[in-house]
């Protein structure tokens, strides 16, 4: 038996998952960075850029979800369910890329 999430917590939770997920990696990934002995803020931005699409997946809760929603908008004419994965894809790429570009300014790597 599956507890559907109404639609409203679902996207603030996917932006906030992405957010956390992208955060929290690169600041523990820093840690151990620093406890190998190599430079913290390069290996966080590094990890920044790699664990992007991480967040994604993990906000989106695995990848058999969304297409299953894909599935039923496109072959069974459920447009709505199509177009509130669409949101929720979004609301997890706005989370990544605000966690991102937190890290961007935090580590300040892109100045030369």
């Amino acid at each position: 038996m599956e507890i559907k999430e109404a639609f409203f917590p679902a996207f603030i939770h996917s932006y906030f998952i992405a957010l956390g997920v992208l955060l929290g990696g690169c600041l523990i990934g820093g840690i151990g960075a620093f406890i190998a002995g190599e430079p913290p803020l390069t290996e966080i931005f590094r990890m920044a850029n790699k664990l992007k699409i991480w967040a994604l997946v993990a906000a989106i809760g695995g990848t058999f979800d969304a297409f299953n929603s894909f599935e039923r908008g496109i072959l069974n004419g459920q447009t709505k369910d199509l177009f509130k994965q669409f949101l929720l894809i979004v609301s997890a790429m706005g989370g990544a890329q605000s966690g991102w570009t937190i890290i961007v300014w935090l580590t300040q790597e892109h100045i030369s």
